[in-house]
């Protein structure tokens, strides 16, 4: 595996990590904020760079590239398999009518499934229901097969996320990268380090991803209330206290962010799939906390692994960095001091988190963790 990387913050020229390499049709992530990436000349930009590279754009809420964290940036990894094989699929919202189940399905129709060792996700992040997403990947998915990846962001605006496939990047894309090859070793993991406040509640009238009642009560009075003045800050504000919810037939509580808020039918839009009869509570964290979560997940994510990882892809989300603020860059730090300092580090921090749990292979929608998934050949 050779592996190139590099930064364009604004308003500057691309700076790369060591020296170029001539890399033979690499695969090109590219994470950047989501004014650079409307920039009509963004993909010929990456092309110059890389003629015969697979491109795969996604917006952020913030850039990582080794142990830094950028803002309003673009960060790229350029990388030549030499052992093993790609193939880059994607779909569109709009044209399967906003259904992202049947969106996934249709994905994992374009795929040849022999030697399939792994899926990447680079999704569009403020229309998409993530849970619903993975169920439309999973269904007929071979069996092994594992899924990470990631709900693009835009900061803390909640306007419009873009993605796109060898395309410049706009709205409603969900991009799908498969490797492929018995010489590919991936493993993910996921860890948040959020504790959950006041009383526990539970969810008597849902739909999908939409949040209607808590105990009879409407969920966005409740949620207000508990805010107070903060409410007024909403939907960015709940970032800050996020919701952990406990499905009924499921010994693991999940963390989900809320996406939006509805004032008309007074409810709220979440990132995942929120049953009736789970039981949510309030969450929040402090900066340690957080950080020594990131140290978690990198644990999980080296636990059993015959080879040293060469590449980390890192995905956490935008409400762990509103709550670090100046310090960002710690739980980057401990991810590495796990991984260890010769793997190359690249990620983004987004609107929710795919991977599955520790020793689980079925894959969930998170919110609030960090993710990573390491690969080495």
């Amino acid at each position: 595996m050779k592996i190139e990387q590099g930064v364009k913050e604004k308003n500057k020229d691309w700076e790369f990590l060591g020296f170029r390499k001539e890399l033979k049709a690499p695969l090109v992530l590219v994470f950047g904020n989501r004014y650079a990436l409307e920039s009509p000349n963004i993909l010929q930009e990456i092309k110059t760079l890389y003629p015969d590279g697979h491109i795969v754009f996604g917006s952020t809420s913030g850039e990582i590239l080794e142990s830094k964290v950028y803002d309003e940036s673009i960060v790229l990894t350029a990388i030549e398999f030499e052992k093993s094989t790609y193939k880059v699929v994607s779909e569109n919202m709009v044209s399967h009518a906003m259904n992202a189940e049947k969106l996934g399905s249709s994905l994992i129709d374009k795929l040849p499934q022999e030697n399939l060792k792994h899926l990447f996700i680079v999704s569009e992040g403020t229309n998409v229901n993530g849970s619903g997403l993975i169920k439309g990947l999973e269904a007929n998915l071979q069996a092994g097969v594992s899924i990470s990846g990631g709900l693009c962001g835009d900061d803390a605006r909640f306007e419009r996320t873009l993605a796109s496939n060898n395309e410049n990047p706009k709205e409603g894309e969900v991009v799908c990268i498969a490797f492929y090859g018995s010489d590919l070793e991936v493993s993910c993991s996921n860890f948040g380090g959020w504790t959950g406040f006041g009383p526990k509640r539970t969810i008597t009238k849902s739909k999908n991803n939409i949040l209607y009642e808590l105990d009879g009560k409407p969920a966005l009075d409740l949620y207000k209330l508990y805010l107070g003045d903060k409410a007024n800050d909403l939907p960015e504000a709940a970032l800050l206290y996020p919701l952990s919810v406990h499905k009924p037939d499921s010994k693991e509580e999940i963390v989900r962010t809320i996406l939006n808020i509805d004032e008309t039918n007074n409810t709220v839009i979440l990132a995942g799939d929120v049953p009736i009869g789970s039981k949510v509570q309030l969450m929040m964290s402090t900066v340690d906390d957080i950080a020594e979560g990131a140290a978690v997940a990198g644990t999980y994510a080296m636990r059993d692994r015959k080879t040293a990882p060469e590449l980390a892809l890192l995905v956490s989300c935008v409400g762990r960095k509103l709550v670090l603020d100046q310090r960002t860059e710690e739980e980057v730090e401990e991810v590495i001091s796990t991984v260890g300092d010769e793997t190359q580090i690249m990620g983004f921090y987004s609107y929710g988190e795919l991977a599955p749990f520790a020793g689980q292979k079925e894959c969930k929608l998170h919110n609030q963790t960090m993710t990573l998934t390491l690969f080495s050949e």
